[in-house]
């Protein structure tokens, strides 16, 4: 199963999180980046509906896969403050 962690950083003039790499927009405070990395998380844990999905990868084929809507990542929210 994935692990998701959520890192509550500074960033720019402000406060984000930081997931796989990417940031969040940038919040004027901490408690309000920490608030919107804990929603991101709970939605991450949120199922969804099984269904198929296509995507073409680096060399220019496509793929067909099935997403089962329950395989859903555990997440984490981490606080560097």
């Amino acid at each position: 199963m994935t692990h998701v962690i959520y890192k509550v950083v500074r960033h720019e003039d402000g406060w984000a999180y930081q997931a796989q790499g990417v940031f969040s927009e940038t919040f004027a405070t901490h408690a309000e980046a920490l608030d919107a990395a804990r929603r991101a998380a709970a939605e991450q844990r949120v199922p969804g509906h099984t269904e198929a999905i296509e995507y073409e990868d680096a060399n220019g084929r496509w793929h067909t896969e099935t997403a089962p809507g329950r395989d859903r990542p555990e997440t984490e929210v981490e606080d560097s403050s």
